[in-house]
């Protein structure tokens, strides 16, 4: 096995269980989120030798993952069709989950996406500000902005006030 199989195992270990977490929170599908995360794969072996920093392998990844994410979507266009909140909610909850993980679910479904995204991947990517700036191409004031705000809507919304803090938290950041 030369370098670059063994490197790219390596990172194929380390990082496939984050990158489909990720994946299936934006697609709410396991079948759509293997397909992103296989496809981030094949996409990084081919430029595997570009990276020049191993420390930045990470956010590379998601880069790539969210660049797979937003291609299936220039690929295919399908009808839209409306979707009760409580449908999709249906799609992600599991069997075990009580009434009050459920809340947390819907509060962080309601969330803007310029809020929802960075929040999803610091929590369930376990990014670090610095990793979801390269991810998102925004700077990381603007991410600790957006993870300050959808942590105040969050608290907000779960402690019943959600519509005066979008109303004020819920403007416009760079």
């Amino acid at each position: 096995m030369s370098n670059k199989e063994r490197q790219f195992e390596n990172l194929v270990r380390s990082y496939y269980r984050p990158l489909f977490q990720y994946a299936f929170w934006m697609s709410k599908s396991n079948s759509v989120a293997e397909d992103i995360v296989q496809e981030t794969f094949a996409r990084a072996w081919k430029s595997i030798d570009q990276l020049k920093d191993i420390k930045a392998v990470k956010s590379w990844l998601y880069t790539i993952l969210t660049r797979e994410n937003a291609r299936r979507f220039e690929r295919k266009q399908l009808p839209v069709i409306n979707l009760s909140e409580s449908w999709q909610l249906e799609q992600v909850a599991s069997p075990n989950d009580d009434y009050e993980v459920l809340d947390i679910r819907r509060a962080i479904m309601a969330l803007p996406e310029t809020y929802r995204e960075p929040l999803a991947l610091q929590v369930i990517g376990g990014l670090s500000t610095e990793e979801i700036a390269n991810v998102l191409s925004i700077k990381s004031n603007t991410v600790s902005t957006r993870l300050f705000r959808a942590r105040s809507v969050l608290k907000s919304q779960l402690s019943g006030n959600f519509g005066s803090t979008i109303a004020k938290g819920g403007r416009k950041d760079g």
